[in-house]
Order: structure tokens, then sequence, then C-alpha cells
């Protein structure tokens, strides 16, 4: 299964629970910066857009969301 690169701006769910960070498991994000091929800086906020934590993320910890039914090519 190809996956699509995560980029600035991405939203993302996370696949591991960071209970130091008070973020869980499904809990979405949006990609803020990008640190390396592998490690972005996500922030996660709450319903009311206040931002609950900003931290590094490895990328084998996130899943990419879609709004829209995305076709791969290849």
């Amino acid at each position: 299964m190809k996956t699509d690169p995560l980029k600035l701006c991405s939203t993302v769910a996370l696949l591991k629970d960071f209970l130091d960070k008070k973020v869980v498991f499904g809990q979405v994000g949006t990609v803020v910066e990008i640190l390396s091929e592998n490690v972005f800086e996500v922030e996660f906020a709450n319903k009311f857009g206040e931002t609950i934590a900003e931290f590094a993320v490895e990328a084998k910890y996130l899943m990419l969301l879609h709004y829209e039914m995305e076709i791969a090519n290849g």
C-alpha cells in the first residue's frame, strides 16, 4: 500500500497515545512544521481552536486524513 507524504498543513490522526502530552490515539492534529523526512511538528487543538499540545511526532505514529476520496496514481 502506497502512503501519501505528509505536507505542511496536512490533517493527521495519532496512531499512539501520548499521555504525557495529553493527547490520545485517534486525536486529530495539523502538521505545522516539517522537521525532517520522518518527523513532523503537529499541533492538536480542542473544538474551540485552542491549542492542547504541539510537539514533534514521528511519521510512523501519524495517519494522513482525507476530506474527499482521492485516487492514488500508480
